[in-house]
């Protein structure tokens, strides 16, 4: 089969551009143009400029348009002249040739890039950690190092107006941001969303901009925690590495797992539970191509992490005789999994009361910038009126309640802080705050725990007979919470063994995940990140990289400006404009250039054969799935589905359903194709073959 290069459509500098590869069949041909980062340079010519395809360009639109690097709208860059990239709206600084070669060619050169990433990561989360803390030391005059959910020498009024000054100033950003950057059409780029549609391409402004939303959320008081800023800026550096250096689109998205990974390790102490969060949450899935990347970023955030500040372990249990009265057996599954069960309806309770939370004031019609101060207000209200330990992410709150004074709190003194915790957080994210919900859900796990230990045996006696203590089911609740919002089971097993050091323990951790996990997924379907992408309009389960299936539009796929031919055209000028051998398929259009249907060449020939010298047939009669058609912006997975639902084997592509003027025409069979090499792609890039 021959192979030529096809200009887009209306370019005339197609080909000195570099244009793309397309299966010439005599008839016309279907595109072959790709956007995958993987691909290398190709040249049109000799004298022709190079055309990288690589984790540089930008991804296309959610559902919207021609995904190729060269869609026909796009202005043309003047010959001899370097375009300007299009990422950032900026130059972008690009790594030396040879070390872009290195990192492409070697797993070692991505090895070294992910090291290179956890160092980073673990520098910004220690800046990150400093700056919060010292905000809170100034804000309410803390000792250094007092934690504010642990403090209870705060007086009144900074505990009611502190949340509300850290909110004026984040309307205050938000305020300059809008003026600086003009409205905004999208929300920024998280590392799950970034995965998931955009090949690991994220936006480091954007990034900036949110960890300092963060810092300020997190350092005035309000009840959302640091982790999400930790990723998000951590991430974002990794991206922003990965498109310097060019690196292919399955390297791109293990680099900002790396970045998640070595973020996390930095700001929980747990290595093991970074890389898994990496694992199951950023990057989707678990292979032996990523195995060492992710590792080695999650041990040096956490390396570099401990040497530049002073952190104290997650929680502090002493020794394992307060988890524990007797051995643990496999009996204390059942416990865990009624706890994980518990966990799991709180879970999905904190998410809705977040959702409506934010329903609330978008009704009430507060302005943005001043919706985080009055959330503020609320929050220093619940800290006067219940306990301080409502405040900030809960590290302090949650080292007190592993502690010996922790101790004792009776079931309705739970309760309420429960209820409150809840209500703070739902109110910090629902009212603008920046944060993510992981260390509150660890809070609110361990308060869950406690509460379950204190009154399960007052509802179901047998349940006193098992050998675990308060605290151990502190650490069952935490690990069960967290993976009801946050997801990851395997995340939060590791995070359970690193607090604990018992693999007995970890065991009914993983029963009690696995309860929480499955129960969240079965009846709600969601984590608290992607139940956010729904609420969005995006459909986003997972960080599974689903960004390809849009990519590949119907718009990319299509034969352009295929033969039409006017309905009323008498059929005899039809048949000798198109003997048998010609193209099989004939779009066509009505009067006004609108389509009409498509005209089967070799059925039209035989129709004329059969029919009697006196009843010829009219074009008019012979019309296939006149009211059946694609549009440009269709990914081939609905093209598929519309296959099948028309039983065609091609249909035409119109602008639109009301203009209904003919693009172009695809067929099944290279929709197919195109798909299947697309997923063969995807299969080779998670187990790590490369070209």
């Amino acid at each position: 089969m021959a192979r030529r290069l096809c200009p887009a459509p209306g370019s005339g500098a197609a080909l000195r551009r570099g244009g793309c590869v397309c299966n010439v069949d005599g008839r016309g041909s279907n595109c072959d143009r790709k956007a995958d980062a993987s691909l290398g340079p190709r040249r049109a010519d000799p004298g022709a400029t190079r055309r990288t395809v690589s984790a540089r360009q930008p991804a296309a639109a959610a559902g919207g348009g021609q995904a190729s690097a060269e869609t026909p709208g796009r202005a043309q860059a003047r010959p001899g002249r370097r375009a300007r990239r299009r990422w950032t709206g900026a130059g972008l600084v690009q790594a030396p040739g040879r070390l872009r070669s290195l990192v492409r060619r070697s797993e070692g050169g991505l090895v070294a890039l992910a090291t290179l990433v956890g160092c980073v990561s673990g520098i910004a989360v220690s800046a990150m950690t400093w700056v919060t803390q010292t905000l809170r030391e100034l804000l309410y005059g803390l000792p250094a190092g007092t934690r504010l959910s642990a403090a209870d020498a705060v007086t009144p009024t900074l505990l009611l107006v502190g949340p509300c000054l850290g909110g004026a100033l984040l309307g205050l950003v938000i305020l300059a941001a809008a003026y600086l950057r003009g409205p905004r059409k999208r929300p920024a780029i998280d590392p799950i969303e970034a995965n998931a549609l955009h090949g690991g391409r994220m936006s480091l402004r954007d990034s900036v901009y949110l960890a300092l939303q963060n810092v300020i959320s997190n350092g005035c008081g309000a009840s959302v925690g640091l982790e999400a800023g930790y990723t998000q800026i951590a991430s974002g550096l990794a991206s922003r590495l990965g498109i310097a250096f060019e690196v292919r689109r399955s390297d791109l998205r293990t680099l900002v797992g790396c970045g998640a990974a070595g973020a996390i390790a930095a700001g929980f102490g747990a290595p093991l539970a970074g890389a898994f969060y990496a694992f199951e949450l950023i990057i989707g899935t678990y292979s032996i191509a990523t195995l060492t990347p992710v590792v080695v970023a999650a041990l040096c955030g956490n390396l570099v992490s401990r040497s530049l500040i002073e952190t104290q372990p997650l929680v502090d249990l002493g020794d394992m005789q307060a988890v524990t009265t007797s051995h643990v057996t496999s009996m204390e599954i059942l416990p865990s999994l009624a706890l994980g069960l518990v966990c799991a309806a709180l879970g999905i309770l904190i998410m809705r009361g977040v959702t409506l939370v934010e329903r609330l004031v978008q009704a009430s019609g507060l302005p943005r910038a001043a919706a985080p101060a009055f959330g503020g207000l609320c929050v220093g209200a619940l800290a006067l009126l219940a306990t301080p330990q409502v405040l900030s992410g809960g590290h302090g709150a949650l080292h007190m309640h592993f502690a010996a004074e922790g101790q004792g709190h009776g079931i309705a003194a739970l309760a309420a802080l429960f209820a409150a915790k809840a209500t703070a957080s739902a109110i910090s994210i629902g009212s603008g705050f920046r944060g993510g919900l992981f260390f509150a859900s660890l809070f609110l796990g361990a308060i869950a725990g406690k509460l379950f230990a204190a009154l399960a045996p007052e509802l179901v006696p047998p349940l006193a007979q098992f050998g675990l203590t308060p605290l151990a089911y502190a650490v069952i609740g935490m690990s069960a919470l967290a993976v009801a919002i946050i997801g990851g089971p395997l995340t939060m097993t590791f995070l359970a063994l690193e607090v604990t050091g018992s693999l007995p323990i970890t065991g009914v951790v993983l029963a009690a995940v696995i309860a929480s996990s499955l129960t969240v997924r079965k009846t709600f379907g969601y984590s608290f990140a992607t139940w956010r992408f729904h609420l969005r309009g995006e459909s986003i389960r997972s960080p599974h990289d689903v960004g390809w299936i849009r990519s590949l539009t119907v718009g990319r796929l299509m034969r352009r400006d295929p033969g039409t031919v006017a309905v009323e055209t008498p059929l005899p000028t039809f048949l000798r404009a198109h003997p048998l051998g010609s193209p099989s398929r004939v779009i066509a259009v009505d009067g006004r250039g609108r389509y009409a249907g498509i005209v089967n060449v070799p059925e039209a020939h035989a129709a004329a054969r059969d029919a009697a010298a006196d009843a010829q047939p009219v074009l008019a009669d012979l019309l296939l799935h006149a009211g059946d058609f694609l549009t440009p912006s269709m990914n081939a997975k609905d093209a598929a589905a519309a296959f099948d639902r028309t039983e065609s084997e091609a249909l035409a592509v119109v602008d639109g359903p009301e203009t209904r003027r003919v693009l172009g025409l695809l067929t099944e069979s290279h929709t197919l194709k195109r798909y299947s090499d697309e997923l063969d792609r995807q299969r080779r890039a998670m187990a790590g073959e490369t070209d």
